[in-house]
């Protein structure tokens, strides 16, 4: 997990027994922040997960996002959702935070790292195959 993700996530899980709420607005700040190490703006977090559904992120990814995303805006707006009244939906938006930096961080970075450690001459054949692919099927 990046280090201004792991901050606020620590944060979330510290004050999760006094304040759900609390923990569920930090969540929502840790997703935004995680958008933005997605290359995205990180002005907008509705907007900036349009981008990387339009980029062609996975429905469970984008779902668990929108998730954080809504119960995080609700648990700040008087009158919505009250994570207090059930704290298991901001318990929840842990494993939903952890699911969406697996997916989209640390095992694309497992796997890079595998792949550099192939021959040069097995990842040169590789791309030559998927040059090949990408220009029968524009």
């Amino acid at each position: 997990m990046p280090e201004p993700i792991k901050a606020d996530y620590d944060e979330a899980r510290k004050v999760f027994r006094d304040s759900p709420r609390s923990s569920a607005a930090l969540l929502r700040l840790a997703i935004q922040k995680l958008c933005k190490e997605l290359g995205q703006k990180g002005d907008n977090i509705n907007a900036d997960i349009s981008a990387l559904v339009g980029a062609g992120l996975p429905v469970p990814i984008q779902q668990s996002l929108d998730i954080v995303r809504v119960v995080g805006n609700n648990a700040v707006h008087p009158g919505q959702l009250d994570v207090n009244d059930d704290p298991t939906i901001a318990a929840a938006l842990f494993e939903l935070v952890n699911l969406i930096v697996e997916d989209r961080i640390a095992r694309p970075k497992q796997i890079d790292a595998l792949y550099l450690k192939l021959p040069e001459t097995a990842r040169k054949a590789i791309e030559e195959r998927n040059a090949k692919a990408v220009a029968k099927n524009p």
